[in-house]
């Protein structure tokens, strides 16, 4: 072999080598929801306005990220237990656990269709929730904030109880009446 293609196939192979290496370090990873996730669903009722939190999701997420940039959104689950969504009386909790039918559907759930980029730090997300046995697509804006371990993504979505086939809740015989709309919150930590 002549000098000439010797060093065309050390460039050649350098190259690919390079492509290879820059692939690898932007490849998709598969991430896991940790336990300093939150979600918190807020309303109101003719007593007093109330809210309900839980730190018990679990979920996957399947990202790509490059240079501490979030690139892509190719997954995105969360699934939370209904009963781990709790309020600061038990008597409420039990009219909310009514209301979300959790003898028959035991979990709240979210899974991603697609995922826009809006800018760096935002991203407009489709996705399907099942509330009660009810599923309902939304679109939900969320922050992004790529952090040493993997992706952190806050947002809210605007809901209502007739949405997923709910009655709004009432209290006291009727006296207390709980408002149609709900407002849903997460903060949520997907790490490697």
């Amino acid at each position: 072999m002549t000098k000439m293609k010797t060093n065309k196939l050390k460039l050649i192979a350098a190259v690919i080598a390079f492509f290879g290496i820059t692939s690898i370090a932007t490849a998709q990873k598969s991430y896991t929801l940790d336990s300093k996730s939150t979600f918190s669903v807020a309303g109101t009722s003719t007593l007093h306005d109330w809210e309900m939190k839980s730190a018990s999701g679990t979920g996957t997420a399947n990202l790509t990220i490059a240079n501490s940039k979030l690139t892509e959104i190719e997954s995105l689950s969360v699934t939370l237990l209904a009963e781990s969504v709790k309020s600061e009386k038990k008597s409420m909790d039990k009219v909310a656990y009514e209301t979300l039918k959790t003898d028959k559907n035991k979990n709240i759930k979210y899974v991603l269709k697609s995922a826009e980029k809006v800018n760096e730090t935002t991203w407009e997300l489709t996705g399907t929730y099942t509330i009660a046995g009810v599923s309902k697509v939304y679109k939900t804006t969320v922050k992004t904030t790529v952090t040493k371990d993997g992706l952190n993504l806050q947002g809210t979505n605007k809901i209502t109880f007739t949405d997923f086939g709910m009655k709004s809740p009432t209290a006291m015989l009727g006296t207390i009446k709980t408002g149609q709309d709900l407002t849903i919150k997460f903060n949520l930590n997907f790490n490697l």
